[in-house]
């Protein structure tokens, strides 16, 4: 698996670190998040969250919510979230045409 990161073009590997990075942090500042609201102290705007998702840590956007049951029942966070998760996949598909 080394062999193969390796074998793939400098950017490519910046690229993939990059994105998952990105996603990790997603992930965790949901589940800080979460407990910030269980503690009752001061929480992550959801500016924020989205700002991750948007630079590319939506699939970890998602994963955080969905594994620490976060803004689940918040129909409009979901929504724009949603959305940035589907451009990312629209992006993705026409740059590997």
């Amino acid at each position: 698996m080394i062999e193969r990161f390796l074998s793939l073009p400098l950017l490519s590997q910046i690229l993939l670190v990059y994105f998952i990075a990105v996603n990790v942090v997603s992930f965790f500042y949901f589940g800080l998040d979460k407990l910030k609201a269980e503690l009752g102290s001061r929480r992550v705007s959801e500016r924020r969250l989205w700002a991750l998702a948007l630079l590319g840590g939506s699939l970890g956007a998602f994963l955080g919510m969905n594994f620490f049951r976060h803004k689940t029942q918040k129909a409009s966070f979901q929504a724009i979230l949603l959305l940035i998760f589907l451009v990312q996949i629209a992006v993705v598909f026409l740059l590997m045409q």
